[in-house]
């Protein structure tokens, strides 16, 4: 009897374990097909066990005044636990709804109180590459909560949303920029995406199109990450130097208060570059595409999680059998050397 109980409870407990799966797994699913549906992104998903994520895209358009200023306020609730004696005044802390509709927030919360623990502020910017506009995804401020860290957040605030825009976006390789004097951040931007400049990886290059890039985002967009007029920029290093003068003095760092990385190189390589006495910043540039989405996946979403290992599997059949395919019949947008047909011209472009 002991063992036939033994073995009821066993199988009790591998079905209730296969219905957790199947539970989180169709929750992936409903989160993917709302993801490339929607128009402007506002999604919640569970992604940890008791928290519940969410992914606002523009809303500064999307959300009433009422929604907006209690987003605002959810991210400057951990804007003070992370910077108790500071405040923030550019960006998203502004609350202005015009810089609001260029942002893309993602924003952690416990799921039985609300209560805000983390959060990412990407930005979208225009600049001219080879003489055509593109988009280039600034990876934004990543502020959490003393209390919550160690809780694998990471996977969550610095790649799902970029994922979720490459998905929505056809699978197209998208530019990002990421600027910071934490290493650990340099080496997880590095490890991720691909093409990445400057990065202390023996095959890091600097080519035309990063340089054009830089170029406009240091003309154009320095409000983005706090950047004053004053500071100057090393072309040649990709270095932003007395980068804490445009609103973002509260976020200055020395080298040994930085976040280090758990590989060596990243240390010692901001160690290098940057002068943290001057308050020094390293813009990156990047570009996620499958490879880097693959690695996303492989590296930095928990092994574990049945969603990623299926996300990972579908990744590769679209790079061998599917994406290529997906990008020829698409004819309303460019890629690579195609380009859409010409308005009103039956003949081609």
């Amino acid at each position: 009897m002991a063992f036939i109980s033994s073995g009821n409870s066993a199988i009790r407990h591998a079905l209730g374990q296969v219905r957790s799966a199947a539970g989180r797994l169709g929750g992936y699913g409903v989160f993917w097909l709302k993801a490339l549906r929607q128009p402007t992104i506002d999604l919640t998903i569970r992604t940890h066990a008791g928290l519940i994520t969410r992914i606002v895209e523009t809303p500064g358009l999307s959300l009433s005044e009422a929604e907006l200023g209690e987003l605002v306020s959810q991210l400057r609730v951990v804007a003070a636990k992370t910077l108790p004696e500071e405040s923030l005044t550019y960006g998203i802390f502004s609350g202005d709804r015009e810089r609001l509709s260029r942002a893309i927030v993602t924003l952690i919360c416990e799921e039985a109180t609300g209560r805000p623990i983390a959060f990412n502020a990407l930005s979208v910017m225009e600049v001219a590459l080879d003489g055509e506009p593109v988009e280039v995804t600034h990876l934004g401020l990543v502020m959490v909560d003393p209390d919550e860290r160690g809780r694998g957040l990471s996977w969550v605030l610095y790649g799902l949303t970029a994922l979720v825009l490459f998905a929505r976006d056809g699978l197209r390789p998208k530019w990002i920029s990421n600027v910071t004097q934490v290493p650990s951040v340099v080496g997880m931007v590095s490890q991720t995406f691909s093409d990445v400049f400057p990065s202390p990886h023996p095959d890091a290059r600097q080519s035309f199109a990063h340089l054009q890039l830089a170029r406009g985002i240091m003309s154009r967009h320095r409000a983005v990450f706090g950047v004053g007029d004053e500071a100057g920029f090393d072309e040649a290093r990709f270095v932003i130097t007395n980068a804490y003068t445009g609103g973002s003095d509260a976020l200055k760092k020395t080298f040994e208060v930085a976040p280090k990385h758990r590989d060596e190189q990243y240390n010692m390589f901001c160690a290098r570059e940057l002068d943290y006495a001057r308050g020094d910043d390293v813009l990156q540039l990047g570009r996620i595409d499958l490879a880097g989405a693959r690695r996303y996946l492989l590296s930095e979403v928990p092994s574990g999680s049945l969603p990623a290992l299926l996300g990972t599997g579908a990744a590769l059949a679209l790079q061998r059998l599917v994406l290529p395919a997906i990008h020829w019949m698409d004819d309303t947008r460019p890629f690579g050397i195609l380009r859409p047909r010409a308005p009103g011209n039956g003949n081609g472009p």
